[in-house]
């Protein structure tokens, strides 16, 4: 299995519904109106001021605009409220459409006068902006019902006033639509973001993930190859007056040791490197990497059996490296807790979809170490290596025992799933 590289990117959850949607090839020509809103609006609220009032002009009014009585005033007035009440056009719709309805009824019932073009900018600000739907209704249909009324529909239809009340319902549905397009992409655009967001915190999450890895590997490799080379290096110091050629032997092994241990150390921080580099990856140990493990350690020990049963080849890779770890963690235990004198039996059955590993010493301690699983994360120094046991046997379903045995000595006791049923 190949070690794998903190510069995989995390698998991108966005997929190509999720991502922003495109703005609309008119959508420059709306920067100004969206960057100067309240100064659109009072453009808008006097443009339609002024066209009321050429409106009124043209269609024979010019009396009206005279101011020469009370009634005039008030016209006067009506036109200028229903205008500029445009300016809440956005905040509050239903009450300007409110507002501009009730000044054009004043205007209808007593006054020489025409209605109020602000009325086809409110409807359309009815229902583009207002959020209560039925506030909205409410409004369109006020209005409809007086149109219908002041064209005398009911009465006798026309051609001019059908036209006129469709157009009054034009312009409303208008605004709606164009508000049910922007609730729309309101909502793709915080979708996008959610996802974006989720997508940073997977990335994080595998990083750490990585990062946990790449310190339980090390502390595997590092605490095995030292305790081999500070057993070994002892050994050489106390036979070196006596036997130099045996000293000059177990320092060589101390030697391979050391090189062996700074090779797994460059390859498992090779991972750290930027993926362009040339740097090959070597694959992760796994059983067939066991036997020359155990001869390793007869190097150091007195006497090491080893037996296997069942057919590991099936085994899968995942499981196959956390038993490796396993064995080779248990081991460096025994080598540093016990000593060259220790007699230790390692077995590695695979059998009904489940992967078992014993390593069990006789238990004659030279130094000190944990006898129940209860202080095994308060070992001198600080030690994690069977908690790191434990956690690589639970990550795969599967649990670890590490105490001591009856009759004397150490036992570690795990199993694995392997899901492979029946072998």
């Amino acid at each position: 299995m190949k070690s794998s590289s903190l510069n995989t990117p995390a698998p991108n959850p966005l997929n190509a519904s999720s991502e922003l949607p495109k703005l609309p090839m008119w959508q420059p020509l709306r920067g100004p109106f969206e960057r100067w809103p309240h100064l659109t609006d009072l453009l808008i609220a006097l443009l339609m001021f002024l066209l009321t009032l050429l409106m009124w002009s043209r269609n024979g009014a010019r009396e009206v605009l005279s101011l020469q009585n009370l009634w005039d005033v008030i016209a006067f007035q009506c036109v200028f409220l229903g205008s500029f009440a445009l300016l809440w056009r956005r905040t509050h719709p239903w009450q300007v459409q409110a507002v501009i309805l009730g000044a054009t009824i004043v205007l209808e019932l007593g006054l020489p006068a025409d209605g109020i073009v602000a009325m086809a900018v409110s409807l359309y600000s009815l229902g583009r902006y207002e959020a209560n739907t039925r506030a909205s209704f409410i409004g369109v249909i006020a209005t409809l019902v007086f149109v219908a009324f002041d064209k005398g529909i009911p009465v006798q239809p026309t051609a001019a006033g059908t036209v006129t009340v469709m157009l009054v319902w034009a312009l409303w549905y208008i605004g709606r639509r164009l508000r049910f397009r922007g609730e729309y992409l309101r909502l793709l655009e915080e979708r996008a973001e959610y996802l974006e967001r989720e997508r940073s915190a997977e990335s994080e999450r595998a990083v750490a993930a990585e990062r946990t890895r790449i310190a339980r590997e090390m502390h595997d490799v590092v605490a095995h190859q030292v305790s081999l080379m500070t057993v070994q290096a002892g050994a050489a110091r106390a036979i070196s007056r006596n036997n130099p050629e045996a000293a000059s032997e177990a320092m060589a092994s101390v030697e391979a040791a050391g090189r062996q241990a700074m090779s797994e150390m460059r390859h498992l921080l090779g991972v750290l490197r930027p993926t362009n580099d040339d740097t090959t990856l070597t694959p992760q140990p796994d059983f067939n990497d066991l036997p020359a493990l155990i001869e390793k350690v007869r190097q150091v020990l007195s006497e090491v059996d080893c037996e296997t049963h069942g057919a590991l080849e099936k085994v899968p890779t995942s499981v196959a490296l956390a038993a490796y770890r396993i064995v080779q963690e248990s081991l460096t235990n025994v080598i540093k807790h016990v000593g060259a004198a220790a007699w230790v039996q390692v077995s590695v059955c695979a059998d009904h979809g489940t992967l078992t590993i014993r390593v069990r010493d006789d238990g004659n301690i030279v130094g000190e170490r944990p006898m129940v699983e209860t202080t095994i994360d308060a070992q001198p120094g600080g030690g994690h290596g069977i908690a790191g046991m434990r956690e690589r046997a639970e990550l795969l379903g599967g649990h670890l025992y590490a105490g001591a045995v009856d009759g004397g000595g150490f036992e570690v006791y795990a199993q694995l799933p392997t899901g492979m049923g029946k072998t």
